[in-house]
Parts: C-alpha cells; sequence; structure tokens
C-alpha cells in the first residue's frame, strides 16, 4: 500500500518538485476528455490531482472510474498550476500533483446527501450517516477548535499546578435538579447506580482529602427535556480550589477565558472582566445572562403606569405586578407586525399581551426636518397605549427610556417573574432583526450576588438557587435565621454574548451552616443522611474553605465556532428526543439482561402473562 508523506492542505509553491505521496478522500472529479482532476480531501485540507493520459495512459484510464468519496492513495510530482488555473481560495490552490502512481484503497456507495451542501440537509438525516456528515471540513473545524481548546485547558491547569482527578460514572442518586440516569446492578439486586449529574460532591471530599487544586474534563448525564444549548450528556470543564475565596476563582478562570480566545480566535479579551449583580442584571435585562452587546435595557414604569387609565395597567398593578418595557427602533416593525408577530413571540412565554406605542415630536413644538432625523428631544406618544397616558406622564415616559424620534416602546404588564421572561427573549430578537451588534464581538460579564434561595410558592418552602452546598456570604449567616429570602450567596456565572458558558460558588464548609441550609430546604435529618451522609460525615473531619466553578465546554465551543446547535460541536450527539440516529439508542435489550439485573419491563411482563396463559 501506498503511505502518504503529505496531507492534503500541506504542500505550497516551494514544494514544486518533489516526490509525494497523498492519500483521502475524493471530493470531486472533472474528466475533460484528456485530463481528468480529482479533488483530493482529508481532514488537513484539498490537493488536486491530475492524471495525464499522454504520460501514464493506464492510470489515466483508471482515474476516470473514480467517484465521490472513494478512498485512494496517489504518488507522483508537485507542480505549478497553469497560469490563469489558480485557486486562490484553497492554501493549495497554486500547485497540483501529476500523478504516477494510484492505488483505490476503498470503493464507496453513492452518499445519502452530498457534502458540500449537507449544511441544506435535514440534520436527522445527517446524524444517522453522521460518518458522512463528520468529514465536511466544517465539522472537521469544529472538532479541531474542541480538541485545541481541551489542550488549552489541560497546559493551563497544570502549569497553575492543578492536578486532573477522575471521578467515578458510576455513583449514588443524589437530588441536583435533574433526573437522574439510572444503571441497575447486577450484583446488588433492586439497587441502582446514578450516572452523576456532575461531580459536585467528589470535588468538594477531594478538597477535604488535601488535593487542593483540582480539575477534569468531564462528562455529565442529566434526563432533562433537550434544547438547543442542551444535551442529556455533555461535557464540561470542572474545577475546585482549596483556601479561596470568589475573588480567586474568577481570576482564574477569566484568564482561562483570555487565553482560549486569544490563541483560537485572536481576539483579545481583557481581564479582569466586568461585573454585574444579579439584582441589576433581573432588573435591567430581565434575565441573569443578559446579552451586553447591545444596549436596550428594560424599564420598570409601574409608577407612571398606575397614574394612567389604561386599565389592563392599573388591574396588574393593583394584584401586585409590574409593567416593564424595552425601546427600540421600529423602522423595520409595522402595527401589525406589533401587534401580530411579537406579541405572538411575547406569548409562548406566558405573556398575556404586548401594549405598544410610538415616539414622535411633540405637536406642541417644532418638527424635526428629514436631515434632523433621530436625536430631537421634546417628544410624546403616538398610536396604541397613548392614549391611556396624559401628555406630562408621555414625557416623563419618553425622559425614563431616554427615546427618540421613531422609536417604539413595548410593555408587558404581569407578574415581575412573567414580565422578565417575555421581556429578556424579545430584547434579544429585536436586537438580531434590526442588527444592533456585530455578531463577532464578544462581551463577557461576571454575574455575582444571586440570592442564595427562591421560594417555591407550590410547595410553600424554599429552593436552592444553585445547589444545597452553596455558601451564604459571611454577613448575611444571622439572615439564615430571620430572613433566608433575602441572603446573598457566593455564587457566580460567567456569561458571553446571552450565553452562561459557567457557573461556580464557594462551598460550604461548616458542618453547622450546611445543617442549617438543609433545615431551610426542608430536608430531615434522615433525609440528609440518607442521601448525603457520605460527605456529611467527610465534612466533619477537617474541611478546609474552598470553591469552584464548572464551565460547560460544549456552549464553550459554540461560542468559538459561532453555531447556536449544540449537536454541532459533538461528535455523536443526541437528538432533542434524546435519541442517537447513528446507533439507534435507546434500544429495546434481550429478556436475558433484564432478568440478570432483576428488572421487568411491561412489554416483557405482558410476555410471561402470555406465555403462562398458553401453558393452561
Amino acid at each position: 500500500m501506498l503511505k502518504r508523506t503529505y496531507t492534503c492542505g500541506q504542500l505550497r509553491l516551494s514544494d514544486a518538485g518533489k516526490k509525494v505521496t497523498l492519500a483521502g478522500w475524493v471530493r470531486s472529479y472533472r474528466d475533460h476528455g484528456n485530463l481528468v482532476f480529482i479533488d483530493l480531501r482529508d481532514r488537513e485540507g484539498l490537493t488536486q490531482l491530475v492524471f495525464n493520459p499522454e504520460s501514464q495512459p493506464q492510470i489515466h484510464k483508471v482515474a476516470r472510474t473514480l467517484r465521490c468519496e472513494w478512498v485512494i492513495a496517489a504518488k507522483g510530482t508537485v507542480q505549478p498550476r497553469s497560469e490563469g488555473m489558480e485557486n486562490p481560495k484553497l492554501p493549495t490552490g497554486q500547485i497540483e500533483v501529476s500523478v504516477e502512481q494510484l492505488e483505490i484503497l476503498n470503493v464507496s456507495k453513492t452518499p445519502p446527501f452530498e457534502i458540500d451542501s449537507a449544511d441544506k440537509t435535514n440534520e436527522e438525516l445527517r446524524l444517522a450517516s453522521r460518518y458522512i456528515d463528520l468529514r465536511r471540513p466544517e465539522m472537521q473545524r469544529k472538532l479541531h477548535i474542541r480538541h485545541r481548546a481541551t489542550k488549552i485547558v489541560r497546559d493551563y491547569f497544570d502549569r497553575l499546578s492543578f492536578w486532573e482527578v477522575e471521578t467515578p460514572m458510576l455513583a449514588k442518586s443524589t437530588p441536583e435538579g435533574a433526573r437522574d440516569f439510572l444503571v441497575p446492578s447486577r450484583l446488588h439486586k433492586n439497587c441502582f447506580y446514578a450516572l452523576p449529574q456532575s461531580p459536585q460532591l467528589f470535588k468538594q471530599i477531594l478538597m477535604i482529602s488535601g488535593v487542593d487544586k483540582y480539575f477534569q474534563i468531564v462528562r455529565c448525564f442529566r434526563d432533562e427535556d433537550p434544547r438547543a444549548d442542551r444535551q442529556a450528556e455533555f461535557t464540561q470543564i470542572d474545577v475546585e480550589m482549596s483556601f479561596v475565596d470568589s475573588n480567586d476563582v474568577i481570576g482564574v478562570h477569566e484568564n482561562l477565558i483570555a487565553k482560549i480566545w486569544k490563541q483560537i480566535l485572536n481576539v483579545d479579551v481583557t481581564a479582569p472582566m466586568p461585573r454585574m449583580t444579579y439584582k441589576d442584571a433581573m432588573a435591567n435585562y430581565g434575565t441573569d445572562r443578559p446579552d451586553l452587546r447591545f444596549d436596550m435595557r428594560l424599564k420598570d414604569i409601574s409608577d407612571i403606569a398606575k397614574q394612567s387609565t389604561f386599565r389592563v395597567f392599573t388591574s396588574t398593578l393593583e394584584k401586585g405586578g409590574v409593567v416593564k418595557g424595552l425601546c427600540a427602533p421600529s423602522e423595520k416593525y409595522s402595527r401589525s407586525d406589533i401587534e401580530k408577530t411579537l406579541t405572538n413571540f411575547v406569548a409562548d412565554y406566558g405573556a398575556k399581551g404586548l401594549a405598544w406605542t410610538k415616539v414622535r415630536p411633540s405637536s406642541d413644538v417644532h418638527r424635526p426636518t428629514s436631515h434632523e432625523g433621530r436625536g430631537t428631544r421634546d417628544m410624546e406618544l403616538s398610536g396604541g397605549s397613548a392614549k391611556f397616558f396624559s401628555p406630562e406622564l408621555q414625557r416623563q415616559i419618553v425622559e425614563r427610556f431616554e427615546a427618540e424620534n421613531d422609536d417604539m416602546l413595548l410593555f408587558v404588564a404581569d407578574k415581575e417573574q412573567i414580565a422578565n421572561k417575555a421581556l429578556a427573549p424579545l430584547r434579544c430578537k429585536l436586537a438580531k432583526d434590526l442588527r444592533l451588534y456585530d455578531e463577532k464581538n464578544f462581551e463577557f460579564v461576571w454575574v455575582v450576588g444571586f440570592p442564595l434561595f427562591e421560594w417555591n410558592e407550590d410547595e410553600k418552602r424554599y429552593d436552592s438557587l444553585h445547589h444545597p452546598f452553596t455558601a451564604p456570604v459571611q454577613e448575611d449567616l444571622d439572615k439564615l435565621e430571620t430572613d433566608p429570602a433575602n441572603v446573598c450567596s457566593q455564587a457566580y456565572d460567567i456569561v458571553v454574548n446571552g450565553c452562561e458558558i459557567g457557573g461556580g460558588s464557594i462551598r460550604i464548609h461548616d458542618p453547622k451552616v450546611q445543617r442549617k441550609i438543609f433545615d431551610l430546604l426542608n430536608i430531615s435529618k434522615q433525609q440528609a443522611q440518607q442521601q448525603f451522609g457520605f460527605f456529611l460525615r467527610a465534612l466533619e473531619y477537617g474541611a478546609p474553605p474552598h470553591g469552584g466553578i464548572a464551565i460547560g465546554l460544549d456552549r464553550l465551543i459554540m461560542m468559538l465556532t459561532g453555531t447556536d446547535n449544540i449537536r454541532d460541536v459533538i461528535a455523536f450527539p443526541k437528538t432533542q428526543r434524546g435519541q442517537c440516529l447513528l446507533t439507534d439508542a435507546p434500544s429495546e435489550v434481550d429478556a436475558k439482561q433484564l432478568e440478570d439485573l432483576n428488572l421487568r419491563t411491561q412489554k416483557h411482563l405482558r410476555a410471561i402473562e402470555q406465555k403462562s396463559n398458553e401453558e393452561k
């Protein structure tokens, strides 16, 4: 077999005259009757092969039989392309290889889709034939970036004296916010392992064990409804450190992120990165993962709206709700667009409606000429809900939003949680539709100052906003007894362009504080021992102050590669229904396997019942 000496993306004009051997897949072939041209592809790029019937008639004859995706090896001489035939779009576009030996290593059936136009192909078809899909240069680029990012991570933490330590895949089922994937034990009947949602307790135990600085690029599993940026099995960069505070953890990781962005995208990221409190994020952006590439902040006009005659607003306020809104240029949106498209959009997020009005120059002052344009101040509201506001209230609204001529104001009146939930995605949709930001820009922010608890209205108890091992800030410890709703946590999330790529916290290392947190979460001593007993025992043997973070590797690669689909950056992903179309998983298993595990499915039980009835 011919052994390759160069890759298909390696040769340049300076290599002219060299004898080389290339191997790869036939990307395309062009038979000009006299000369045959083949584009040969491997993961590094393309090289054009040329077959000349005058110098190599037998090889030329074989070359005419080649088809796309056949695997071949070719030996020949590098030569400059003819004048005017260069391809400036290819790194190898100035040369070609005149083939003297050819070996067909394997033939291929006609692929189920064309590789060069696979981005227009149904995703399910691509996932079912992932071995074809992954041949695409774009997919190879994403896999390569993923490899480079993990290499940077490992080298970075190694230089900082972190140890990479593996934690178990078969663990105990503990409540962590999502459903566990359970694995039945053959040796311990009626017992189950759980695949880890995260290594949270193990990495804390490593700190108690004196490891001091731990990291791991680890697979995690959560049985939750998938979405575009979520998978049932995912990978995270998991980190824990001893004798640190939140500033230490944040500092280490913003420097890591800056290094990744510089080495992969050649983009300079400034550290330290800005920080924003959870309270400000929710008030100004309606979400704890704000996109800061554009402004368009949300404004609460409840104090103004209560003076209006708009019953939708006043009745909502009487029930304890809020009126919040945003201001955006209106040139792209007609009244119909607002009342149909945008109203339907917020309805998907629970809003009962979307009130609107537009801004125009006040009828009492000089109207601007076309050259004066936006920026003219004395404004009033026009259309939509404007009629319910007096001229003075209209002036206050315009001032609050700093609105300008031809802007539109959009309002949601509801519970604050619903108003934020609806307005936050609406803000992002408008910014994208109106092209208010450069998609190649990156804006990072640390969101800090999260509440420790959130109130569960259905069950009338507190839930952890992050997880029950998150430490409260020292100055709020007394509030655990008197005012738990206003206890602030030592948690932090890193957000880029509206995507949370990581989150962590300083952990509780005092057993007494941990017990108090469990009490507030309505976790009894018996439940705590049953679910977390091994960890609580470890806390009693000298736990150091410690904290950490988990950065979602898949989401990180999404940002680096510019995709909004997590399946694009995972070699073998699941669909949104949790299926692997390549292997047809999940699938049924043999009845003998179920018996070994002391398990019965409904289908299995029906078969047993049917067999029993037949024997009778």
